[in-house]
């Protein structure tokens, strides 16, 4: 089989909201998502970097632990995971060839057939269901309400990220609308941790675990205390847990983590054991492949995929932390569907900056080098606004030899392989 040839038959977006057809494909495998012991994870932004943290973190104390992502960098296969070892195309395509017919069945009677989220999701609980995980880290793959991944019923624990705005044509055009469609993930009886925010969207999640007789943790930034960081980490005490250090740049990763650890001290109440030296360790040395990830050192290349108005900002936040004394270079490429006026009109706060404008790697997803052009030119200077293919500007990078100068890759995940290709 090509698994390839094979899941491109599938629609990639979204539908309307339904989970009729996880239903029913949970139906037909006799409920795998029963069976697992998950932890479920929504948010606009920092939900990748909880996932891989509280995974980490999980993997030190020597647990199995099931990882389930979108999008995926490079392989497919990086969706999903078995302690951080990805499923092989042999595992992928038995799984194919056994949850097949279900599909078929299912669309013979549909209008709207399975999607390619809907069967991955599927593969995923199917495969850690068999792997005899003993936490399963789920992220959705949009909002929460009517995600994929919500057919979960019973998590142990129900983490919510920040709320910014994003998929506003899907998710609603106000943060407290959002907010309500994240708040999905929230389920009766459980427990739920959040970062405190604007009283707008805490009470949307208040009201919610309120009506559902859920125990809502709320993270506060008064419980960060000690905080420092260098080149390599970050420092922080929160409540009693000292000296905690962080493998993550940005000081909202430092919010994550606490995100976690609060999560951690829910799990070991509940009579699991996570120790304070796994999540020492876990957290220390925890990597989330494009975010902040340095992909090339001499000349600094830096790729982040920050591809909204939240995400803009925090990058924003990491350049002035570390990279306020050198020259920054920005090579943008941005989906169509992204409100990218906006994404540049923060860019280009950095008053000293470069701006190269690409078309990515996809004229059907991305928006032009052009379109970008005309838009970046109404905030930053035509002497620092250029274009070029992204090709061109990676391999113009490379060449670049200056050693007080840095390049930021952002703008969408989408371009991460092409990106790390040319410069492999």
């Amino acid at each position: 089989m090509n698994i390839d040839n094979y899941l491109s038959n599938f629609f990639k977006g979204t539908k309307n909201p339904s989970l009729k057809a996880m239903k029913f494909l949970m139906d037909e495998f006799n409920h795998p998502e029963e069976k697992l012991k998950a932890i479920h994870i929504a948010g606009t932004n920092g939900k990748g970097s909880v996932t891989e943290m509280i995974t980490n973190v999980l993997i030190n104390e020597g647990y199995t632990v099931g990882k389930f992502i979108s999008p995926h960098l490079i392989h497919y296969n990086e969706r999903i995971s078995v302690n951080n070892n990805n499923i092989s195309n042999i595992e992928m395509e038995n799984l194919i060839n056994e949850i097949n017919p279900a599909i078929e069945k299912y669309n013979s009677t549909s209008d709207v057939p399975i999607t390619l989220f809907e069967l991955e999701t599927t593969m995923a609980f199917l495969y850690f269901e068999q792997k005899k995980c003993d936490f399963v880290v789920l992220e959705t793959g949009l909002g929460g309400l009517y995600d994929c991944t919500n057919i979960i019923n019973h998590p142990l624990v129900s983490i919510i990220t920040s709320i910014g705005y994003d998929h506003m044509h899907i998710l609603g055009n106000t943060l407290p609308e959002i907010a309500y469609q994240k708040a999905g993930i929230i389920k009766q009886n459980s427990l739920t941790v959040i970062f405190e925010g604007q009283s707008k969207i805490n009470n949307v999640f208040i009201c919610e675990c309120e009506r559902k007789d859920n125990v809502l943790h709320i993270v506060k930034k008064s419980d960060i205390s000690n905080y420092s960081f260098d080149n390599n980490y970050q420092y922080f005490d929160y409540k009693n847990f000292k000296a905690i250090t962080v493998n993550l740049k940005g000081k909202v990763q430092v919010q994550n983590a606490c995100l976690c650890i609060e999560t951690f001290d829910i799990l070991n109440k509940l009579g699991y054991h996570i120790s304070t030296n796994s999540i020492q360790n876990g957290l220390k040395t925890v990597i989330h492949k494009g975010r902040m990830e340095q992909i090339n050192d001499k000349p600094i290349i830096i790729f982040d995929g920050a591809h909204n108005e939240p995400a803009i900002k925090n990058l924003q936040d990491m350049v002035k932390m570390y990279y306020a004394k050198m020259k920054r270079v920005y090579i943008i490429s941005i989906l169509k569907r992204k409100d990218y006026n906006k994404m540049l009109k923060l860019v280009a706060e950095d008053k000293a900056a470069i701006f190269i404008l690409t078309s990515g790697n996809n004229p059907k997803l991305f928006a032009s080098s052009d379109e970008l052009y005309e838009c970046m030119k109404q905030y930053a200077d035509i002497d620092r606004i250029y274009k070029k293919s992204l090709n061109e500007a990676i391999e113009d990078a490379l060449l670049n030899s200056n050693i007080d100068l840095v390049h930021f890759v952002i703008g969408s995940f989408y371009t991460y392989h092409t990106v790390v290709d040319i410069i492999n």
